[in-house]
């Protein structure tokens, strides 16, 4: 690729009132009101009382926040995206980010509930009319993880050090995804950055698992979780809604006991399809041994909280002399073992690669990071956690009309749907009564964004 013309002859001016840089905009807002964001937050979030008249169309506000971190805006100056060109021919209601800035930070704790009480119904909504998550299948898997945003304003509220040694603030996040289906985010909740990653999880997969029913998701739920969320208060909360769990537990005293009442006899031999990297081990791992044995959990607890269950145990042979902990016996010298507490019904060589899967939830970390979770851009706490809101609806949202446009969209990264079928280029034109856009000839992506547009109701011109 080379230019095809000297500097001298190529001239630049910005003064096209009629071009867009987001004509995917368009249908991605039209889905959003369909499935009624803007009538739920109305109804639900009430700011009465804030200063500066930032409590008013709180509708319209939420819809501009979303709209511009679906285009990408990953700060509250980025939200200025939505009123370039011809937008404004497009959309009513755009506010300006200092104004959306002020509607963030006038959230107490109290509104940011109000908040995730809209998006909770919206996602349902928004389940039921794409068909985001499959209703048919006969396992759903729900994962609860956390991660630290590091931060760098001391003065931010809420902003501290954690087991990261990073000051951040750190949030969890609560995933439903299928063997069909990508994850799909339906709840969230922003804590401090010392906060421990088990730290109130358990009510907050209470609020989960009521969404994930709400959606009318009738099939079996296995809940998937690291280490950080072995714990009675976990696994009560699975069984009170029906769910199943499959947690991943430490191994301490009272596992390697248990490890090592497996007789040699009883480890099958497993062949990944894949090579897995093992951090610790500083390798690519092909193969490993799995058993089971019954295991009861939780027993320094009242006898109400003991759980018996399956405990399963993986074992990677050591290879690297650096990873055996000092002091332990040749049992432990030998093997690295990675322990699972589940109380699923899935057969031993399906269970263990069943909860490895569990790790698709840092793709959405990934995909939340590059976008609207770039950065927690406020220095009050509470705005910060309705822009963690937000941004999970946002991905949402842009994961609905992926699902919506194509088979290959529905599993892409969210930034590959912001690339194809979001930031597509358009000129306005009003023939007649009519508006119409005009976007780029042999767009690759041309198929795609036609079933998105027409999808959400709306007519291709012929």
């Amino acid at each position: 690729m080379k230019s095809s013309h000297s500097p001298a002859r190529v001239f630049a001016a910005f003064d096209e009132p009629n071009l867009i840089a987001h004509a995917g905009l368009v249908p991605v807002i039209r889905l959003a009101e369909r499935c009624g964001l803007p009538a739920l937050v109305a109804e639900k979030v009430k700011l009465t009382g804030a200063a500066n008249g930032a409590g008013t169309a709180p509708d319209a506000k939420a819809m501009s926040i979303v709209g511009g971190m679906a285009a990408g805006a990953d700060s509250i100056d980025d939200l200025d995206v939505l009123r370039h060109g011809g937008l404004r021919k497009l959309f009513a209601g755009v506010r300006a980010p200092s104004t959306l800035g002020t509607f963030l930070r006038a959230f107490t704790w109290g509104h940011v509930r109000q908040l995730q009480s809209a998006t909770s119904a919206f996602t349902c909504n928004l389940a039921a009319h794409t068909g985001l998550v499959p209703t048919t299948d006969e396992v759903v898997f729900v994962d609860i993880d956390s991660k630290v945003k590091q931060v760098y304003g001391p003065a931010k509220q809420g902003a501290s050090f954690g087991y990261t040694k990073v000051r951040g603030l750190h949030f969890q996040i609560v995933t439903v995804k299928t063997s069909t289906c990508a994850p799909v985010i339906v709840a969230t909740r922003l804590r401090r950055g010392s906060a421990g990653s088990g730290k109130g999880a358990a009510s907050l997969l209470r609020e989960a698992l009521t969404t994930v029913r709400a959606m009318g998701i009738t099939a079996q739920i296995i809940v998937r979780a690291d280490s950080a969320y072995f714990s009675h208060k976990v696994v009560a909360a699975c069984r009170r809604a029906g769910a199943r769990f499959s947690l991943a537990v430490a191994v301490t005293k009272t596992i390697r006991e248990a490890i090592a009442s497996i007789a040699e006899d009883a480890w099958t031999p497993i062949r990944y399809t894949d090579a897995i990297w093992d951090a610790e081990e500083e390798r690519w791992i092909s193969d490993a041994e799995i058993a089971e044995i019954p295991f009861t959990a939780f027993t320094s607890k009242k006898k109400q909280f003991h759980t018996t269950a399956r405990l399963i145990v993986r074992r990677v042979k050591r290879l690297n002399p650096k990873t055996v902990p000092d002091g332990q016996s040749e049992l432990f010298a030998v093997w690295r073992h990675h322990v699972v507490f589940t109380d699923s019904t899935f057969v031993l060589t399906d269970a263990e690669p069943m909860h490895r899967a569990h790790a698709a939830v840092e793709q959405v970390f990934a995909d939340l990071e590059d976008s609207a979770l770039a950065h927690l851009p406020s220095g009050k706490f509470t705005a910060n956690a309705a822009w963690l809101t937000l941004a999970a609806t946002a991905y949402n949202l842009t994961r609905a009309a992926g699902h919506l446009a194509s088979a290959f969209h529905a599993r892409a990264r969210t930034g590959t749907i912001r690339r194809h079928l979001i930031a597509v280029p358009a000129r306005i034109a009003r023939p007649g009564r009519r508006v119409v856009l005009h976007l780029p000839r042999r767009w690759r992506w041309a198929d795609d964004f036609t079933d998105l547009w027409t999808a959400t109701g709306q007519r291709m011109q012929t």
